[in-house]
Formats: structure tokens, sequence, C-alpha cells
């Protein structure tokens, strides 16, 4: 018999249970980091945050590698902004995230792309883009509150699958101003719990 469980927060938990005395359990997880830097470059404020897995994130990874359907290997970071009174939710999605709106007073056309490294093959096994950071030119005062990872690379647009996101940690809310620079990775770990 097969015991599948899994939980959603700031990462998430399976167990399989099979037989009689065997059983494995797998901890997955990610999570942003978050440098601003002023237009001289001078660092005015770090940040690193674990994300939720909302559920369409989980029903992707379920349905890319096991079912095999739906796949695409590229990946995009997103800043949303005034999360100070809104955590992201279990049942968020790209076209329905209640209380964020996305931010997009930076100089890109597009949101920039997640370039992952090679995962190690280690436990935990990683994948991050450190090698490869998504990069915010600012281009307006405005406030950030968060990040997210999604499937489609429209800017401020609303298909695509929401993987994950997270609230900046305290104080929440930041302010930057046209011509600073955000600099986010993302890192995602499997662990054989």
């Amino acid at each position: 018999m097969t015991t599948n469980k899994a939980k959603t927060e700031d990462s998430f938990s399976a167990t399989v249970i099979s037989g009689k005395h065997s059983d494995a359990a797998i901890r997955a997880g990610g999570m942003f980091t978050v440098q601003c830097h002023d237009s001289e470059g001078n660092l005015k404020w770090e940040d690193k945050k674990h994300n939720l897995v909302v559920n369409a994130g989980l029903k992707f990874m379920n349905d890319t590698f096991f079912i095999g359907s739906g796949y695409g290997a590229a990946w995009y970071i997103g800043l949303y902004g005034a999360a100070a009174s809104n955590n992201p939710a279990a049942t968020d999605t790209m076209s329905s995230h209640i209380g964020w709106t996305e931010v997009t007073a930076y100089t890109s056309g597009t949101r920039p792309v997640a370039t992952f490294a090679a995962a190690t093959n280690a436990d935990p096994s990683v994948a991050t883009t450190a090698a490869s950071a998504a990069v915010f030119t600012m281009n307006a005062t405005t406030t950030v509150g968060g990040a997210f990872l999604t499937t489609s690379s429209t800017k401020g647009g609303t298909a695509g699958t929401l993987f994950s996101a997270a609230d900046f940690s305290a104080p929440g809310d930041r302010s930057v101003i046209s011509g600073d620079t955000l600099t986010i990775t993302y890192t995602f770990s499997l662990d054989a719990a």
C-alpha cells in the first residue's frame, strides 16, 4: 500500500510507505535571496526568505515529473508590491492572487529569466540560479514586498503557472527608487529526509 502526504507552507513534505517495513520521505523547499543596490552600487538592503510553493506549483511538479506532460524548462522571476498585510496563499495562481499586484517599474520589457545551473548530485540535491541572478533595474519609485517564480515571461501578465512566492522578511515592504537594482536568486532543494 502506498500513502502520499503533502503539506504546503514554506516548504512541502511527502511520505511514501510501501510494503511492511520500508519507507522514504522527501522534503522540498525554495528560497529567494534579494540584494538591493543604489545607482552607485552601494548595498542598501538584502533579504533571504523561504517561499511558499503554491498548489498550482505542486501540481506542476507532479504533472511534469511523474506524468511527463506540459513541461517547459523556462522559468522567470517577478516582483510584487505592498505585501506587509498580505501573504501568498496556497491557492494563488498567476490569474488569481488576491491582495498582491505585480511590480512592473523596471527597465526590462519582460520578467528576468531564472537560469538554473545543473542540480547537485547529493542529499540534498540543490538547483540554484546563483550563477545567473535575475536583475531588475528600477525606473520609478515604488514599493516591493516580495518575489515569485513563474513559467511566463510576460511582465504584468496573468498566464503561465505560478510556482512559488515569498514576502520579504521584516520589515517587509521596501521602498526602491529609480536607478536602484534588485538582484534575485532562487534556490530549490530536494532532501531525502
